[in-house]
């Protein structure tokens, strides 16, 4: 998987495969936790020669295993290297406080997201007590071309960031204008509300977290069914949310990778 570099820049080939091999570990999730050769072959569009090469290497280095059906599955490599993401990303006891507070006073999951490029991550959540919520798994990753929290995390976005998140919605590169708009509103207003932009019965009020220096760290927001997101219930949302969110800020969050902030 390695190449040799070129001066002055990175080797094209060597690049491409590093990706290709991300993208091959990238398949597996919880609902995929092994795949057989012909799935990966079909998932990826790659000559079954290349993805058997790439197999090889990943699988030499511990990142895949083979179990008794023959089925590729998450290598034990990968325990070393998810116990150190949980050790860097784990919240503070006082962070974890605060989202525990807000489900609780309010009834709703709480969710706190970083930017990862065009995507947006959920790196804590705190249940909400109701039956009908809505849940999503820590390190799940979602697009930006839509929903409240979207609308925060592209809140200082440059207007390149904004064409990439576009240019990857099913809208096409003209989004990128009402991507704006809607960063704009949220900057106004304070918050962002969505309903069912991007799953039809869910609805989000979000609020930016932000570090003393005005850097955005983060969003912080309340996900659940629309018919509980009446007019006055988004207004107590936010005005919560806001609170949470300079209490995360004044150092709740400061054991976070510097990247986030």
């Amino acid at each position: 998987m390695s190449g040799t570099g070129a001066k002055g820049g990175g080797d094209p080939a060597g690049m491409r495969t590093v990706q290709r091999a991300i993208d091959i570990l990238g398949l597996f999730d919880e609902y995929r936790p092994a795949l057989a050769i012909r799935e990966i072959v079909e998932a990826t569009g790659l000559p079954k020669t290349t993805v058997l090469r790439l197999l090889a290497t990943l699988r030499l280095n511990g990142l895949l295993w083979v179990d008794e059906h023959g089925r590729y599955v998450a290598g034990p490599a990968l325990l070393r290297w998810s116990r150190l993401a949980e050790q860097a990303w784990r919240l503070p006891p006082a962070a974890r406080a605060v989202l525990r507070e807000l489900a609780a006073d309010c009834g709703e999951t709480v969710h706190l997201y970083v930017r990862r490029d065009i995507h947006r991550v959920c790196i804590a959540q705190e249940e909400g007590p109701q039956a009908l919520r809505h849940v999503v798994r820590v390190g799940d990753e979602l697009p930006l071309w839509a929903g409240g929290v979207a609308k925060i995390l592209l809140l200082d976005a440059p207007d390149s960031l904004l064409r990439r998140v576009a240019e990857s919605s099913p809208h096409g590169p003209g989004h990128a204008i009402t991507l704006r708009s809607w960063a704009d509103d949220a900057r106004h207003h304070g918050f962002a509300v969505s309903h069912g932009e991007r799953e039809e019965g869910l609805s989000a009020v979000a609020v930016p977290v932000r570090a003393r220096t005005g850097a955005l760290l983060a969003a912080l927001s309340f996900g659940g069914p629309t018919s509980r997101f009446t007019h006055e219930r988004q207004a107590r949302f936010a005005h919560l949310l806001t609170a949470a969110a300079t209490r995360l800020a004044a150092g709740a969050l400061a054991a976070l990778p510097g990247e986030v902030r």
